[in-house]
């Protein structure tokens, strides 16, 4: 179903967050590609106070033993943490403020914030599904360090990436679900 002519508001329209990813999953020079048009996010002063750091393979079990070391929790021999492999790829998305008199850190991490979404419209247009993850430990000591994060860094969270069910796709096609009534989130000047 489409909502707009233009393709690029349609796209924003039907974009959707896919909880369960499969395991095929973008390689690098693809995340590299679409990149080139998330870079352009809006970014006073261009700064650009935002990195990605991609985890794969054994990169999830080192995630998964500092939310465990955050946590407190030691498991069993043989059992860890399943969170970060409930997809193949995470990408975490990093706000990396620079000092700068005119743009306060706020504002720097909103720039992250916004090229996180981006990426992850990026990766819907091109047939990837994403869901953005968080969590009360994204920012824990354990968890900033695997991260190798400095100081003034902030975690904003995790785009986990794979491929969609085709089943899961047709229903979405399917879908009468209009926008939102844009007249909820827009007010005047009191």
């Amino acid at each position: 179903m489409q909502f707009f002519s233009n393709p690029v508001l349609d796209a924003i329209a039907h974009r959707r967050s896919v909880s369960k990813v499969g395991p095929r999953t973008p390689i690098d020079a693809e995340i590299r590609h679409l990149l080139a048009a998330v870079t352009h996010v809006a970014d006073h002063k261009s700064l650009r106070p935002w990195r990605l750091i991609i985890l794969r393979g054994d990169d999830r079990m080192k995630l998964a033993n500092a939310l465990d070391a955050a946590q407190g929790i030691t498991r069993p021999e043989g059992e860890y943490n399943v969170k970060p492999f409930r997809a193949e790829l995470l990408i975490a998305v990093v706000a990396s403020p620079v000092e700068h008199e005119s743009v306060p850190t706020w504002e720097q991490h909103a720039t992250a914030a916004g090229a996180g979404h981006l990426l992850e419209l990026a990766l819907w247009q091109a047939g990837w599904g994403t869901m953005w993850r968080t969590g009360l430990y994204a920012n824990a000591p354990e968890v900033r360090q695997a991260h190798g994060l400095s100081e003034d860094e902030l975690l904003m969270g995790w785009l986990y990436v794979g491929d969609v069910d085709e089943s899961f796709r047709a229903r979405l096609e399917e879908s009468k679900r209009p926008p939102l009534d844009p007249t909820q989130f827009v007010s005047s000047m009191p």
